[in-house]
């Protein structure tokens, strides 16, 4: 796989032309805290110690197999001040969640539907599963950022500077099992490389 240079990656979002981000299949997610300000935690002797906040970000990320049925959470591990997670979609099949009949119709269809022809048969309705990655982590994002505010709020949580979470995120397509173990060493081996992980703020005032 590419190398993740978080310098050309950290601020933008790459995406592939054409790619429809809602088929089945696996996903290598960074998200960046706002300027990276190290938020969740800290780093000692290569030991991970998050705080309330770190642990917040590991409940909502196992959440989102509860909101998206299509979404399954796989290895992932939360940084001071970014997160780095492998999402699975387990695909968009409309004959897994047929319509049960009791939503109002509008024009011929549930406001839950959308027509589809599988194996060219009559369209089927019943509720779309494929949940594309955006939405994904934008619904991770949302729940957070609100969670987090409401912890400033009660529990004198560090205050964040305009935005939780950057803008944008990265996303990498794992096409094999070799570039899915890669991947899956890499998150596991985070907190040991902290020192010279180029998201790590203090990186940026050494080399500066």
């Amino acid at each position: 796989m590419n190398k993740y240079n978080p310098n050309k990656h950290h601020r933008k979002s790459i995406r592939l032309k054409g790619y429809d981000y809602a088929q089945a299949g696996l996903y290598f997610v960074t998200i960046c805290v706002q300027n990276r300000a190290c938020l969740f935690g800290e780093i000692t002797n290569e030991t991970l110690q998050l705080n309330d906040a770190g642990k917040m970000i590991s409940t909502w990320y196992y959440e989102l197999e509860n909101k998206f049925p299509d979404i399954k959470c796989g290895e992932y591990i939360v940084m001071p001040n970014h997160f780095h997670c492998v999402i699975h979609n387990v695909g968009a099949d409309l004959r897994v969640c047929p319509d049960d009949g009791q939503s109002q119709p509008e024009n011929g269809l549930t406001h839950r539907s959308a027509p589809t022809i599988l194996d060219e048969k009559p369209p089927i309705l019943g509720e779309h599963t494929g949940s594309p990655l955006h939405l994904v982590v934008q619904w991770f994002k949302t729940m957070t950022t609100n969670e987090y505010i409401r912890n400033v709020k009660t529990n004198n949580w560090q205050r964040f500077d305009g935005k939780l979470w950057q803008r944008n995120y990265w996303e990498h397509i794992i096409r094999n099992e070799k570039s899915h173990q890669n991947i899956s060493e890499y998150i596991v081996n985070n907190p040991i490389k902290w020192n010279v992980d180029k998201l790590n703020p203090e990186m940026n005032f050494k080399n500066g």
